[in-house]
């Protein structure tokens, strides 16, 4: 029997002279080693994508984290700092396929961006600069640090006990993640529930309400180094095992 097929929407990089469509490895690799499934890497085309199609061949859909913002007039606001990067050709191709995915009950696993991606393709907004929020941590990494050190344990979370994460993670009240994002959660879209918090309220997880199957997000990087830590071995193989729940009924 096949693997299931999960599509790994892919950010456009310029790299030199030209632009290219680029997947971080780490992403890859915790598909197909941490899920168990096969990685797709799907080029952002935007309205020229054949979701009908892609969506025809997929067991599941994991969304990446990337440098790049989504671009704040897709949730009705000016954007706050015009050199941070945008990436107009993902916001294109990922929120429709984010809508598209769960209409269909295809499993879904957002990761960083693809977490933000998720609360604004359903209706909800962005902190632009969580660390300026009163009240709100500064929760972006030191980018002069080693990556293992800008990748460590940063902070803690707290799970919603009656909430899915907990119970992939088998009872867990709180859980160390590490922190390496400069926007967040202000509106949480309508048909989220929350999973996860930070200390300082921040929504750090939410999963997809009503949503007909394995739907989650995360706003830490649980691919880093995935294997070495127990709780993200537990949610890239939960993803894994509804993926495979997903192709053996479709």
């Amino acid at each position: 029997m096949r693997s299931p097929i999960v599509l790994v929407p892919a950010c456009v990089n310029r790299i030199g002279a030209h632009p290219y469509h680029t997947a971080q490895l780490k992403y890859v690799a915790a598909v197909a080693d941490g899920a168990r499934c096969t990685p797709l890497i799907v080029p952002a085309l935007g309205a020229a994508t054949d979701f009908e199609a892609l969506l025809a061949l997929a067991d599941g859909v994991m969304l990446t984290g990337s440098p790049s913002n989504i671009d704040a007039a897709l949730y009705g606001e000016a954007v706050l700092d015009p050199s941070l990067p945008l990436d107009a050709a993902r916001d294109a191709t990922t929120l429709p396929l984010i809508r598209a995915a769960i209409k269909r009950g295809i499993p879904l696993l957002a990761i960083c961006r693809g977490f933000q991606e998720v609360n604004v393709a359903l209706g909800g907004s962005l902190h632009q600069a969580v660390h300026v929020v009163p009240g709100m941590a500064d929760h972006r990494e030191r980018k002069d640090d080693a990556l293992d050190q800008q990748y460590a344990p940063s902070h803690r979370v707290l799970l919603d006990p009656g909430g899915r994460m907990t119970q992939i993670l088998g009872g867990a009240g709180e859980i160390m993640v590490n922190s390496l994002h400069g926007q967040g959660i202000n509106q949480l879209a309508p048909g989220l529930a929350v999973e996860a918090l930070a200390d300082d309220g921040l929504v750090e997880a939410y999963r997809v309400a009503d949503a007909k199957g394995f739907t989650l997000a995360v706003q830490w990087h649980p691919e880093w180094r995935f294997s070495d830590n127990p709780d993200s071995v537990k949610l890239f193989r939960a993803f894994g095992d509804a993926c495979r729940a997903y192709k053996a009924i479709r």
